[in-house]
């Protein structure tokens, strides 16, 4: 089949550029559902973005070497219902989270509950 004008080829690039989203989607595969780790950290920034928000940390271990992690967070529509929103946390605020890790213990992974600077607890 030969392509020779830009209407027969729409309908190909739309079904093409639809699909992307769907292929990039597979955050879930690289995380490790059977551990959980808990997270005392400074907030270095705060990513309401879609589809998930997003926490860039500053962890301390115990040698007083510093890493930067990456947490997903829900979705800025779930976090909205559960009365967050995009000034929630702010650079420098302390946080504590309970997260999947990521498989190949690189610094990141899924955040499960975030511990607030005031203390509520938020399940994501």
């Amino acid at each position: 089949m030969r392509f020779t004008d830009a209407k027969s080829i729409f309908p190909i690039l739309a079904l093409l550029l639809l699909s992307a989203p769907v292929c990039a989607h597979h955050t879930a595969d690289s995380l490790d559902f059977d551990t959980t780790i808990e997270l005392s950290a400074e907030v270095k920034e705060f990513l309401w973005t879609n589809p998930y928000a997003a926490l860039r940390l500053e962890v301390s271990g115990e040698n007083g070497a510093r890493a930067e992690w990456l947490l997903d967070l829900a979705s800025p529509g779930a976090l909205t219902r559960r009365g967050w929103n995009a000034t929630t946390l702010e650079p420098g605020d302390t946080v504590t989270v309970n997260a999947y890790p990521v498989i190949d213990g690189s610094p990141g992974g899924r955040a499960i509950s975030v511990t607030l600077p005031d203390g509520t607890i938020t399940e994501q």
